[in-house]
């Protein structure tokens, strides 16, 4: 496709010699006499590159650069200015122009400048969309899933990342809160500046104030320099304020005001102090609940609940946990420099019937232990003893069944009433799957993974 460049210049003879010459090179050229009329052209269609002259009746050349780049931000620009106007040239550059041309000029030269210049426009498209693919996978590394309710949360951290909009996490404990504002963090415009985080939970309640908005010298016992806080140390980027729900009631009011305002004092100062910063709040409490019961600011509630975004339970992305227990397993191969361990058929049906009360945090730290426990390159499952694992569905349990007169294997007996049931499933759901998944009760790539581990195929099941 051709490059499109629009010339401005007052000179009729210069503007049809340009014509010609840049015709002849291969680009799509228009031709404007007055700065006036590049706005109109510029605020109308799309070009690569203005070409214009420094002088002219109206407005100049360098009026038209800013405002050229107010219309199309990715415009380049290169001016022409008259032999010895170096102060015009350099001036040019400083508006925002990248590159000049002294007249008269050399056919060859002005390619070369224009050609240049052009380059560099594709080298600068090229660097955002490679910046916007590193933003996207590094959110998506960070956050593995595919099921539906992470698509959905995807998007709407994508809808608002790049906004300033104060932003509400809520989820349990272990569902990866934290991951999430890290993500808004890493997507947004701020995404160069610092990104702070503090646990309002875990810092004894006579230091909280003085994390949050910092101390002057001498402000109390053991404050022998000045400090800042978090909102200082994120001033410009974004801050994490992780177990909201912890906050108590007066600093409650000293935040709400933050957040209103901007503004704020030291403990122990007089003088106000002014940040940028975009705030995220996290919390693995139900807030409205906390407000109904006094615990927490009705108004806080609300400035915080600008943009509300849920991180599901693992229990309601079980399809998920594969991916994450593969990601988890390369991860702490890589770090305890171990073989990458294979995971055995039963233990991933283990895994995805255990009902995981920790989350995401609590299958990692399963899948860690299991890398370094790792046996024959296999995972090493253990679950904690204590928790219990989803139970099949009641209609299926059968009520006095009678031990054999002769030994039994409990393993064996289970395993042998698995298949019955995965065999009546889908005999019920005439051999569809996701329908007999639902039957049971699971997932459907639990169902897969159980029919591998019993070695039991569609085609094996009578349907008569």
């Amino acid at each position: 496709m051709k490059a499109r460049i629009l010339v401005a210049d007052d000179e009729p003879a210069v503007r049809s010699a340009l014509r010609v010459n840049l015709g002849k090179a291969g680009y799509s050229v228009d031709l404007v006499d007055s700065a006036e009329a590049a706005l109109e052209r510029l605020d109308a269609e799309p070009y690569d590159l203005l070409l214009t002259d420094v002088r002219m009746p109206g407005r100049s050349g360098l009026d038209l650069i800013g405002l050229a780049k107010r219309c199309q931000p990715h415009l380049q620009v290169v001016v022409m200015t008259g032999f010895g106007s170096v102060t015009d040239a350099v001036a040019a550059m400083r508006e925002g122009a990248c590159d000049y041309a002294i007249k008269p000029i050399e056919r060859d030269e002005l390619l070369v400048i224009l050609g240049r210049a052009l380059e560099n426009q594709l080298l600068r498209q090229e660097i955002g969309r490679l910046r916007q693919e590193v933003r996207a996978t590094r959110s998506r590394h960070n956050l593995i899933g595919t099921t539906p309710v992470m698509e959905r949360l995807y998007a709407d951290l994508e809808a608002i990342a790049n906004t300033s909009a104060t932003v509400l996490i809520e989820g349990p404990t272990g569902t990866g809160k934290e991951l999430v504002a890290h993500a808004l963090h890493q997507q947004s415009a701020r995404s160069a500046q610092p990104y702070v985080r503090i646990n309002c939970g875990a810092i004894p309640e006579s230091l909280i104030e003085s994390e949050l908005f910092g101390h002057e010298r001498g402000a109390f016992s053991g404050a022998i320099r000045q400090h800042a806080g978090r909102f200082e140390q994120a001033h410009r980027g974004t801050l994490l304020l992780d177990e909201i729900g912890e906050l108590e009631l007066h600093l409650q009011v000293k935040l709400l005001r933050v957040l209103e305002s901007g503004e704020f004092q030291r403990v122990g100062g007089t003088d106000t102090l002014h940040v940028d910063v975009r705030v995220i709040a996290a919390t693995n409490r139900d807030l409205r609940v906390e407000v109904a019961e006094g615990r927490f600011r009705e108004d806080l509630y609300y400035r915080l609940n600008v943009m509300a975004l849920q991180v599901p339970p693992l229990a309601d992305r079980v399809d998920d946990i594969p991916l994450l227990v593969e990601h988890f397993a390369r991860k702490y191969a890589g770090v305890n420099e171990l073989a990458l361990p294979a995971v055995a058929p039963d233990d991933m049906a283990r895994l995805l019937a255990y009902p995981w009360p920790g989350n995401v945090r609590q299958l990692e730290h399963v899948v860690e232990r299991g890398v370094i426990l790792q046996r024959a390159g296999t995972l090493a499952v253990r679950l904690p003893d204590e928790a219990p694992v989803r139970q099949a569905p009641a209609a299926a349990v059968a009520a006095g069944t009678a031990l054999p007169s002769v030994g039994v294997s409990l393993q064996e007996a289970l395993l042998e009433h698995e298949r019955a049931l995965l065999i009546a499933a889908l005999r019920e759901a005439k051999g569809v799957q996701a329908q007999a998944a639902r039957r049971l009760g699971i997932s459907r790539s639990n169902l897969s993974y159980r029919m591998q581990r019993l070695g039991l195929q569609v085609v094996d099941v009578s349907y008569d």
